[in-house]
This record gives C-alpha cells, sequence and structure tokens, in this order.
C-alpha cells in the first residue's frame, strides 16, 4: 500500500519513532512540528492523511483538522496525551476519523493508519459493489465520487461520515445499533460506552439540516436502540 502521510507533533522523538514505522511499511512520510509547516505541505504535496498531535506550539491540533477539513476529505487520526473523552469528541467533532491516546503502540497507530487508508481507497477499487448510488427522501450519495446532496445542496462529509450515511441509507427502515454500526464502518468491536457514534451521528445531522435546522432530519434516533433511515 502507497500513500503519503503527513506527521504533525512538536515531539522530535514521536514524530521520528511514527515515521520510522510507517516508513517501514512503504509510506512516505512528510513530517511536522508545527501547524504552519504542516498547511505549507499541504498546499505543495499530495498527501493521503494526516496523523495530527493536539497540542502544537502554534496552533492547536483542533485547529489545524478543522483547517485541513475545509478542503479535503483523506483521513485524520489525532494524537492526545489526555484520556478523557473531551479530546476525543471535540477532535470527532472538527473532522477526525480516529484518535489515538500517548503513550501509544507504534504498531497500533500504523494498523490504524492502514485501515483508515484501506477505507477511504475503497471509493475507487476496481472491487466496489455494483450499486454505487443511492437516493433516499431528498438525499441523493454517490459512492464512485462520494458526493452528497441533500435537497439540493452539496454536503462534505469526512470519509467515516459517508460510509456512516451510507451503510443507514443501504439499511432504509431498519434500525441499526450503535454497537452494529461501529463494526460495520470501522471493522473493530465495539466497547461499551464507546460514543464515537453518537458523535458521528450528531455531526452528520448539523451538515445536513443546515445551521438553522431549516431541512428535515432525515436520520432518526430509536432510543435504547439504535438509527435509521425511513
Amino acid at each position: 500500500m502507497e500513500a503519503n502521510i503527513l506527521v504533525v507533533d512538536d515531539e522530535p522523538e514521536i514524530a521520528d519513532l511514527v515515521s520510522v514505522y510507517l516508513r517501514g511499511e512503504g509510506f512516505t512520510v512528510f513530517p511536522c512540528g508545527n501547524g504552519a509547516d504542516a498547511l505549507e505541505t499541504l498546499r505543495k504535496e499530495k498527501i493521503d492523511l494526516a496523523v495530527l498531535d493536539v497540542m502544537l506550539p502554534d496552533i492547536s491540533g483542533m485547529t489545524l483538522c478543522a483547517e485541513i477539513r475545509r478542503t479535503k476529505q483523506f483521513p485524520i487520526l489525532m494524537l492526545t496525551a489526555r484520556t478523557g473523552d473531551t479530546d476525543k469528541i471535540t477532535g470527532l467533532t472538527v473532522g477526525a476519523d480516529d484518535y489515538i491516546t500517548k503513550p501509544f503502540s507504534p504498531l497500533e497507530l500504523v494498523a490504524r493508519v492502514k485501515a483508515q487508508l484501506r477505507r477511504y481507497t475503497s471509493y475507487n477499487s476496481a472491487e466496489r459493489e455494483a450499486e454505487e448510488t443511492l437516493s433516499v427522501d431528498g438525499l441523493f450519495i454517490d459512492r464512485s465520487s462520494h458526493k452528497c446532496i441533500y435537497y439540493d445542496e452539496a454536503i462534505v462529509l469526512t470519509p467515516i461520515e459517508f460510509d456512516i450515511l451510507w451503510v443507514l441509507c443501504s439499511n432504509r427502515g431498519r434500525v441499526i445499533s450503535a454497537e452494529e454500526l461501529f463494526e460495520m464502518v470501522w471493522g473493530e468491536k465495539y466497547l461499551d460506552r464507546n460514543n464515537t457514534v453518537m458523535v458521528h451521528i450528531r455531526r452528520i445531522r448539523e451538515k445536513l439540516e443546515g445551521t438553522g435546522g431549516d431541512r428535515p432530519r432525515i436520520i432518526k434516533t430509536v432510543w435504547g436502540v439504535g438509527y435509521k433511515i425511513d
């Protein structure tokens, strides 16, 4: 698997460690020690995935993530030294696809990077499923182009958000639990008290409904059961 990966961390030891492991897997790595250098790299290079530390010397990793999401849809992994949910929820809200808590296993990071890249590149795979588009009550999504249109407005979704919406639309009328949705989209075992799905669902709703909630709510919550699209 070939890919260009941006690694942003102001601790040289961590940036070097991550870079060594990723290069060992055949990836091309662009290490940066601050947000300004990262943005400059993004202007010059084609990046396929970014690993961002939350704490940076000039701007926060959250701010950098949000800035990237304005124009880029590649996967973003956040690194945080905090064990609480605050950084995780904030990161997911501004557009991150996954997060890893420091100290972390380099092998786990590599595995998560590969999983995100597989998911991201699957849109252009020759082995895609025959059905590439879905249309539900004013919503149109195209899997091949990663396009999402809701009531004639283009909606920009992250790869994870698109996958979640695709699964719900593909199972129209069926309630899907948070556990099932997590395991279908992330391909990992769901852990108790994992609010990742809830945060992403909230973010998707905000994008679909607009800032003033002027468009209908298409994703329904069935309390105690899960989510569905009628």
